[in-house]
């Protein structure tokens, strides 16, 4: 078929094949993006409660045992 087209016709014919394989490779490229996106964020979501939940438990730890702040050591640095 091609041997048929006049040389612009081939040429402008190779071209719209090249972009479409390169679009074609660029949606690919995209949707894997997209998809590490969206595990990128529901890993911080899951970090993010994790640490709230560690950080309730930590102040409960501290809490129970110092229930006088009175009774809590001083900061390092005195």
């Amino acid at each position: 078929m091609q041997g048929d087209l006049p040389l612009a016709d081939r040429a402008l014919e190779q071209r719209l094949v090249e972009l479409e394989t390169r679009l074609a490779f660029q949606e690919h490229a995209l949707a894997e993006l997209s998809e590490a996106l969206a595990d990128a964020r529901a890993e911080g979501s899951r970090n993010a409660e994790l640490l709230r939940h560690m950080l309730s438990d930590l102040r409960k730890v501290r809490t129970e045992l110092y229930a006088d702040p009175g009774e809590e050591p001083p900061p390092p640095h005195y």
